[in-house]
């Protein structure tokens, strides 16, 4: 499974109306080096002039630094792990975590998206890749979800 790891970042950029400087402090956070005109140029459409190309370590340590930007640093503090491949799963997890979604309010994100999926079926994303109840992220449902997530952080102009 390829996922466009531009098009990722970008999405939860607009989703969560982070600013540049929250997403800074994101990679900050992880101890990962970003340089502003560097991530300006990752959240580039694919067409448009300066785009670069976000690597699959450049989402995964900003949903890591967004993890902490969110919910605080761990209170167990992580030992050098070995480098885990970045699956849709893995975001949809991150994602969950910084978020601090519940069962429910995942649900909800993925009706928003016109994507029913049944309590099983929502619990089969989350589980450890092994298990029998595994189930794969496909690219659609990953879209579907970060449109979703755009949907449920909306805040229309006259309320915020």
């Amino acid at each position: 499974m390829l996922i466009n790891t531009n098009e990722t970042l970008y999405r939860i950029h607009k989703a969560l109306g982070l600013s540049i400087d929250e997403m800074l402090k994101a990679y900050t956070l992880a101890e990962y080096p970003m340089e502003r005109e560097h991530l300006e140029a990752l959240l580039k459409r694919r067409y448009d002039k300066g785009f670069e190309l976000c690597s699959y370590e450049e989402l995964g340590v900003f949903l890591d630094g967004l993890i902490v930007l969110k919910r605080g640093p761990s209170p167990k503090k992580a030992t050098e792990e070995e480098a885990v491949e970045l699956t849709n799963n893995l975001i949809l997890k991150k994602l969950r975590i910084a978020l601090e979604l519940k069962e429910a309010e995942t649900e909800i994100i993925f009706n928003l998206a016109d994507v029913m999926l049944s309590k099983q079926e929502l619990k089969s994303l989350f589980r450890k890749e092994g298990h029998k109840n595994f189930k794969a992220c496909s690219d659609e449902l990953l879209t579907a979800f970060l449109e979703g997530l755009d949907e449920f952080c909306y805040v229309g102009e006259d309320e915020a």
